[in-house]
């Protein structure tokens, strides 16, 4: 299935952050939960972002994914300056740029894994034969080509991650974000759904940004950014971030997927 993402431009940073301020309230309850963060991320990377409770990575994140604009500071999508988009511009943005991932996975309970993959290219205007083709394309291409009918209650937790997925993909936005995806799984699909993403990643050229507080999980990314106050403490290649003994699980399931053997 061909879904490389072709560069736009001819810059090949998909993130350009500088200066992000965000500013909750006012006055002496002022909460100022992002303080100057800058940051790039290019095509094709895979970022993971880590932070205790309270460090601002969310916050972050919610930026990223154009769900709410910054107090201050310029954040360019694309090429694209979006921090003073009005929430229709946003919206918009969000539809052709970004595919979200939840921990929650925010299927339809009462729709098929097909009409859930379907949705976004419904609100998109995609003729009906042309989406439903796509749908059933990229739910193969995510290991449900046999559960197209199936709705959320007859899927277990990673299959039903693995129609969010796909739903994410639906419109080829050429970046993933997702917010801790693994975080109602068990370890086992836990690590089904990351290696998912992580061949997204490298043989499909999908960028991808995802919050999470485990290591392990961490492990399967490139990059790891680290929160603390509302600030950037650290930005690293995952081996100087998760220990040895932590990439090493993710890497026996990398070489796998590397390999060409099924996620």
């Amino acid at each position: 299935m061909a879904l490389r993402r072709t560069p736009e431009g001819t810059s090949d940073l998909l993130i350009e952050v500088r200066d992000m301020t965000k500013v909750y309230g006012a006055g002496d309850m002022a909460v100022h939960a992002l303080q100057g963060v800058s940051l790039d991320v290019r095509r094709g990377e895979f970022v993971a972002i880590m932070g205790p409770s309270g460090s601002g990575k969310s916050t972050f994140m919610h930026l990223l994914g154009c769900l709410d604009r910054p107090t201050s500071g310029s954040y360019c999508l694309a090429g694209q300056e979006v921090s003073r988009l009005s929430a229709d511009e946003l919206a918009i943005v969000r539809s052709r740029q970004i595919g979200f991932v939840f921990q929650s996975f925010n299927l339809l309970a009462r729709t098929t894994a097909l009409e859930n993959v379907e949705l976004p290219m419904l609100y998109a205007g995609m003729p009906r034969d042309t989406r439903t083709s796509r749908a059933t394309e990229l739910l193969a291409s995510v290991g449900l080509g046999n559960r197209l009918d199936h709705r959320p209650s007859e899927l277990s937790g990673g299959q039903q991650q693995r129609v969010a997925i796909a739903r994410a993909l639906a419109n080829g936005a050429p970046l993933l974000m997702a917010d801790e995806p693994t975080g109602n799984l068990d370890s086992a699909s836990s690590a089904e759904i990351m290696m998912l993403v992580r061949r997204l990643n490298e043989q499909q050229g999908l960028t991808v940004v995802l919050v999470t507080h485990d290591m392990g999980v961490a492990a399967w990314s490139k990059r790891v950014v680290t929160f603390r106050d509302g600030r950037i403490v650290s930005d690293t290649p995952v081996a100087d971030a998760v220990p040895e003994a932590v990439r090493a699980g993710a890497g026996h399931a990398h070489t796998a997927v590397h390999e060409g053997a099924p996620a």
